[in-house]
């Protein structure tokens, strides 16, 4: 099964890593503003569904970077994979910010959607 001409494994493959790479930027800004302990719902979810993933990339987590800011650092991975290591796999010769199709058709309709209110 194709999607807009990707395969069907792809598609899932990129919302998968999507929803983990944002979910890590959820930890870290709730991070901004919570201590770790904190009973806010939202805070404990990012917390128990990120502690995992950290606890992978320990072993590559410079000592150097303070706490708070580990959930970024292990995003920034998820987001190299997602924008340049998946369409270089797939194949395409331009890499970079919206390089994968996906991203580019949701920027090409937000920018559809701003121009039809901007008249």
């Amino acid at each position: 099964m194709m999607v807009d001409g990707f395969p069907i494994g792809v598609v899932i493959f990129d919302y998968l890593m999507g929803m983990v790479m944002w979910t890590l930027v959820g930890r870290f800004a709730m991070g901004i503003f919570l201590p770790p302990d904190h009973h806010f719902f939202f805070n404990r979810f990012f917390i128990r569904a990120t502690d995992p993933l950290i606890k992978v990339f320990k072993p590559i987590t410079p000592g150097f970077l303070v706490q708070p800011f580990v959930p970024l650092y292990v995003a920034w991975f998820f987001f190299m994979i997602r924008f340049y290591l998946m369409p270089w796999l797939m194949g395409y010769s331009v890499m970079g910010m919206l390089s994968f199709p996906l991203e580019s058709e949701i920027a090409q309709g937000v920018a559809v959607i701003v121009g039809y209110f901007m008249k």
